[in-house]
Protein backbone atom coordinates (compact mmCIF):
# COMPACT_ATOMS: atom_id res chain seq x y z
CA UNK A 1 0.00 0.00 0.00
CA UNK A 2 1.49 3.33 -1.11
CA UNK A 3 -1.31 5.64 0.03
CA UNK A 4 -4.81 5.55 1.43
CA UNK A 5 -7.47 7.98 2.54
CA UNK A 6 -11.26 7.77 2.49
CA UNK A 7 -11.40 8.46 -1.28
CA UNK A 8 -8.42 6.67 -2.78
CA UNK A 9 -6.06 3.74 -2.31
CA UNK A 10 -2.79 3.49 -4.23
CA UNK A 11 -1.02 0.14 -4.40
CA UNK A 12 2.20 -1.13 -5.93
CA UNK A 13 0.88 -3.86 -8.23
CA UNK A 14 3.21 -6.84 -8.76
CA UNK A 15 4.03 -8.21 -12.18
CA UNK A 16 2.13 -11.36 -13.08
CA UNK A 17 -1.01 -10.41 -11.16
CA UNK A 18 -4.11 -9.93 -13.32
CA UNK A 19 -6.13 -6.92 -12.24
CA UNK A 20 -9.40 -8.36 -13.54
CA UNK A 21 -10.55 -11.90 -14.24
CA UNK A 22 -9.48 -13.31 -17.61
CA UNK A 23 -10.20 -16.43 -19.66
CA UNK A 24 -7.68 -18.48 -17.68
CA UNK A 25 -9.91 -18.42 -14.61
CA UNK A 26 -6.89 -17.66 -12.44
CA UNK A 27 -7.17 -15.61 -9.25
CA UNK A 28 -7.21 -11.87 -9.92
CA UNK A 29 -6.35 -8.85 -7.80
CA UNK A 30 -9.84 -7.34 -8.06
CA UNK A 31 -11.42 -10.31 -6.28
CA UNK A 32 -9.03 -9.89 -3.35
CA UNK A 33 -9.28 -6.12 -2.98
CA UNK A 34 -12.49 -6.00 -0.88
CA UNK A 35 -10.81 -8.07 1.84
CA UNK A 36 -7.50 -6.26 1.53
CA UNK A 37 -9.11 -2.82 1.68
CA UNK A 38 -12.05 -3.60 3.92
CA UNK A 39 -14.40 -1.84 1.51
CA UNK A 40 -15.67 -2.00 -2.05
CA UNK A 41 -13.16 -0.89 -4.72
CA UNK A 42 -14.11 1.13 -7.81
CA UNK A 43 -12.17 0.76 -11.06
CA UNK A 44 -10.31 3.83 -12.33
CA UNK A 45 -7.66 2.55 -14.75
CA UNK A 46 -5.79 -0.66 -15.57
CA UNK A 47 -2.29 -2.08 -15.71
CA UNK A 48 -1.50 -5.09 -17.88
CA UNK A 49 -0.90 -8.40 -16.12
CA UNK A 50 2.85 -8.23 -16.66
CA UNK A 51 3.17 -4.55 -15.74
CA UNK A 52 4.06 -3.61 -12.17
CA UNK A 53 3.83 -0.34 -10.29
CA UNK A 54 1.44 2.44 -9.31
CA UNK A 55 -2.24 1.49 -9.44
CA UNK A 56 -5.07 3.81 -8.35
CA UNK A 57 -8.23 2.37 -6.78
CA UNK A 58 -11.20 4.62 -6.01
CA UNK A 59 -12.97 3.95 -2.73
CA UNK A 60 -16.18 5.91 -3.40
CA UNK A 61 -18.38 6.40 -6.49
CA UNK A 62 -17.67 10.13 -6.30
CA UNK A 63 -13.88 9.70 -6.40
CA UNK A 64 -14.25 7.16 -9.21
CA UNK A 65 -16.15 9.70 -11.32
CA UNK A 66 -13.66 12.48 -10.56
CA UNK A 67 -10.62 10.35 -11.33
CA UNK A 68 -12.19 8.93 -14.49
CA UNK A 69 -12.80 12.48 -15.73
CA UNK A 70 -9.18 13.38 -14.91
CA UNK A 71 -7.88 10.43 -16.93
CA UNK A 72 -10.19 11.24 -19.85
CA UNK A 73 -9.03 14.86 -19.81
CA UNK A 74 -5.37 13.67 -19.78
CA UNK A 75 -4.77 15.50 -16.51
CA UNK A 76 -3.18 12.46 -14.84
CA UNK A 77 0.51 12.22 -15.75
CA UNK A 78 1.97 8.69 -15.90
CA UNK A 79 5.66 7.76 -16.04
CA UNK A 80 6.96 4.27 -16.78
CA UNK A 81 10.34 2.58 -16.87
CA UNK A 82 10.95 0.02 -19.60
CA UNK A 83 13.87 -2.12 -20.70
CA UNK A 84 13.87 -2.43 -24.49
CA UNK A 85 15.75 -4.14 -27.28
CA UNK A 86 18.44 -2.06 -28.97
CA UNK A 87 20.72 0.77 -27.88
CA UNK A 88 19.37 4.31 -27.61
CA UNK A 89 21.72 7.21 -26.88
CA UNK A 90 21.33 8.22 -23.18
CA UNK A 91 19.79 11.65 -22.66
CA UNK A 92 17.91 11.64 -25.95
CA UNK A 93 14.22 12.56 -25.75
CA UNK A 94 11.76 11.85 -28.55
CA UNK A 95 8.05 11.49 -29.33
CA UNK A 96 6.28 8.51 -30.89
CA UNK A 97 3.27 10.01 -32.66
CA UNK A 98 1.61 7.00 -34.26
CA UNK A 99 -2.17 6.37 -34.26
CA UNK A 100 -3.32 3.00 -32.94
CA UNK A 101 -6.12 0.64 -33.98
CA UNK A 102 -7.30 -2.84 -32.91
CA UNK A 103 -5.42 -5.69 -34.58
CA UNK A 104 -5.85 -9.45 -34.48
CA UNK A 105 -6.06 -11.76 -31.46
CA UNK A 106 -6.41 -9.06 -28.78
CA UNK A 107 -3.46 -7.14 -30.18
CA UNK A 108 -3.22 -3.55 -31.31
CA UNK A 109 -1.32 -2.06 -34.21
CA UNK A 110 -0.27 1.23 -35.74
CA UNK A 111 -3.00 2.45 -38.11
CA UNK A 112 -0.69 2.58 -41.10
CA UNK A 113 2.04 0.68 -42.90
CA UNK A 114 5.41 -0.01 -41.32
CA UNK A 115 7.00 1.39 -44.46
CA UNK A 116 5.28 4.74 -43.78
CA UNK A 117 6.83 5.14 -40.32
CA UNK A 118 9.67 7.67 -40.49
CA UNK A 119 12.15 8.86 -37.90
CA UNK A 120 12.46 12.64 -37.76
CA UNK A 121 14.34 15.00 -35.47
CA UNK A 122 11.54 15.07 -32.91
CA UNK A 123 10.75 11.36 -33.10
CA UNK A 124 8.67 8.89 -35.09
CA UNK A 125 5.58 9.69 -37.17
CA UNK A 126 3.80 8.58 -40.36
CA UNK A 127 4.68 10.00 -43.76
CA UNK A 128 1.05 9.86 -44.92
CA UNK A 129 -2.35 10.24 -43.19
CA UNK A 130 -3.32 7.34 -40.99
CA UNK A 131 -5.87 4.78 -42.13
CA UNK A 132 -8.29 5.40 -39.26
CA UNK A 133 -7.16 4.63 -35.73
CA UNK A 134 -6.96 6.81 -32.65
CA UNK A 135 -4.33 9.56 -32.20
CA UNK A 136 -1.67 8.24 -29.83
CA UNK A 137 1.37 10.03 -28.45
CA UNK A 138 4.18 8.71 -26.24
CA UNK A 139 7.15 10.71 -24.94
CA UNK A 140 10.33 8.73 -24.34
CA UNK A 141 13.69 9.55 -22.75
CA UNK A 142 16.62 7.16 -23.08
CA UNK A 143 18.38 6.70 -19.74
CA UNK A 144 21.11 4.10 -20.28
CA UNK A 145 22.14 1.20 -22.52
CA UNK A 146 24.32 -1.85 -22.32
CA UNK A 147 24.87 -5.01 -24.38
CA UNK A 148 22.22 -4.26 -26.97
CA UNK A 149 19.49 -3.21 -24.53
CA UNK A 150 18.32 0.16 -23.21
CA UNK A 151 16.52 1.55 -20.19
CA UNK A 152 13.98 4.23 -21.05
CA UNK A 153 11.46 6.43 -19.27
CA UNK A 154 8.18 6.60 -21.17
CA UNK A 155 5.11 8.76 -20.62
CA UNK A 156 1.88 8.02 -22.52
CA UNK A 157 0.27 11.38 -23.27
CA UNK A 158 -2.76 9.52 -24.56
CA UNK A 159 -3.97 6.38 -22.81
CA UNK A 160 -4.60 3.73 -25.47
CA UNK A 161 -4.61 0.02 -24.67
CA UNK A 162 -1.05 -1.43 -24.92
CA UNK A 163 0.14 1.98 -26.13
CA UNK A 164 3.71 1.82 -24.81
CA UNK A 165 4.14 -1.79 -25.89
CA UNK A 166 2.89 -1.17 -29.44
CA UNK A 167 4.71 2.12 -29.95
CA UNK A 168 8.09 0.82 -28.78
CA UNK A 169 7.71 -2.36 -30.81
CA UNK A 170 6.78 -0.60 -34.04
CA UNK A 171 9.83 1.70 -33.91
CA UNK A 172 12.07 -1.35 -33.51
CA UNK A 173 12.63 -1.30 -29.73
CA UNK A 174 10.17 -3.83 -28.23
CA UNK A 175 9.99 -4.24 -24.47
CA UNK A 176 11.86 -7.21 -23.04
CA UNK A 177 9.61 -10.05 -21.96
CA UNK A 178 6.67 -8.85 -24.10
CA UNK A 179 5.00 -11.98 -25.47
CA UNK A 180 2.61 -10.05 -27.76
CA UNK A 181 4.73 -7.49 -29.58
CA UNK A 182 8.07 -7.40 -31.34
CA UNK A 183 9.77 -10.76 -31.87
CA UNK A 184 8.87 -12.51 -28.60
CA UNK A 185 10.90 -15.64 -29.38
CA UNK A 186 14.05 -13.74 -30.30
CA UNK A 187 16.88 -14.24 -27.75
CA UNK A 188 17.44 -10.50 -27.40
CA UNK A 189 13.84 -9.96 -26.23
CA UNK A 190 13.79 -12.72 -23.61
CA UNK A 191 13.29 -11.78 -19.95
CA UNK A 192 11.88 -13.29 -16.79
CA UNK A 193 8.94 -10.84 -16.88
CA UNK A 194 7.50 -7.97 -18.90
CA UNK A 195 10.04 -5.24 -18.23
CA UNK A 196 7.52 -2.42 -17.83
CA UNK A 197 6.98 -0.63 -14.52
CA UNK A 198 4.74 2.36 -13.69
CA UNK A 199 7.08 4.16 -11.32
CA UNK A 200 5.32 7.51 -10.88
CA UNK A 201 1.89 9.08 -11.30
CA UNK A 202 0.87 12.70 -10.76
CA UNK A 203 -2.82 12.95 -9.86
CA UNK A 204 -4.57 16.35 -9.67
CA UNK A 205 -6.09 16.95 -6.26
CA UNK A 206 -4.14 14.10 -4.65
CA UNK A 207 -0.44 14.53 -5.35
CA UNK A 208 2.38 12.38 -6.67
CA UNK A 209 2.67 8.65 -6.02
CA UNK A 210 5.82 6.65 -6.73
CA UNK A 211 6.80 3.00 -6.63
CA UNK A 212 10.47 2.11 -7.10
CA UNK A 213 11.21 -0.85 -9.38
CA UNK A 214 11.28 -4.19 -7.54
CA UNK A 215 14.69 -5.23 -6.16
CA UNK A 216 16.77 -6.78 -8.91
CA UNK A 217 14.31 -5.49 -11.53
CA UNK A 218 16.93 -5.05 -14.21
CA UNK A 219 18.14 -8.56 -13.52
CA UNK A 220 14.91 -9.55 -15.23
CA UNK A 221 16.65 -8.71 -18.49
CA UNK A 222 18.28 -12.12 -18.20
CA UNK A 223 16.43 -14.98 -19.86
CA UNK A 224 14.45 -17.19 -17.45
Amino acid sequence: MLFRDRRLAVVDKPSGASLLADRSGADCLWDRLPDLLGTRPYLVHRLDKGTSGVLLIALTPESQRALTRAFQARMVRKFYLAAVVGELAPGRTFDIDLPLAPGRKSRYRVAGQRSDIVRQAQGWTLTRPADGGHPSLTRVRALAHDAGRSLVAASPVTGRTHQLRVHLSWIGHPILGDHLYGRPKAPEQQAARLMLHCHRMIVPGYGTFAAPPPPGWLNGCAAP
